[in-house]
């Protein structure tokens, strides 16, 4: 029996989508990562190739807030996101899963980006 490499299977699935979701300035890619310790989370300009805001729980803001890469802590993350997409003038974005389900982790970063005033 063969076995799952779970990475390998979630970065084909991330090809896959990304043949299809690209950001440009008027509206831009939101790229979910994460680890076991952190979630990032960016607002990309595909077509320029620069990313025009990002959030992590890296991030000073939320370093003493936040702890993992938890329900939380991708709130916190999404909040912070969508405050500084309002900043640019940013209002609608693609969303890209980056091959995870969109499920737990992901799914509370996207709804937190939502309540913050992004529209996907």
């Amino acid at each position: 029996m063969a076995r799952v490499d779970r990475k390998a299977e979630r970065i084909k699935r991330h090809r896959r989508i990304r043949k299809r979701v690209a950001g440009t300035a008027d509206r831009p890619r939101l790229c979910v990562t994460k680890s076991l310790r952190h979630v990032y989370a960016q607002l990309i300009d595909d077509e320029a190739g620069r990313t025009l805001a990002s959030a992590s729980t890296l991030d000073k803001e939320l370093r003493e807030e936040v702890h993992g890469c938890n329900i939380p802590a991708a709130t916190k993350v999404g909040e912070l996101l969508a405050k500084r997409a309002k900043a640019l003038g940013i209002e609608r974005v693609v969303f890209d899963r980056g091959g995870y389900p969109y499920h737990g982790v992901v799914a509370a970063l996207a709804e937190a980006c939502r309540k913050g005033g992004l529209e996907f």
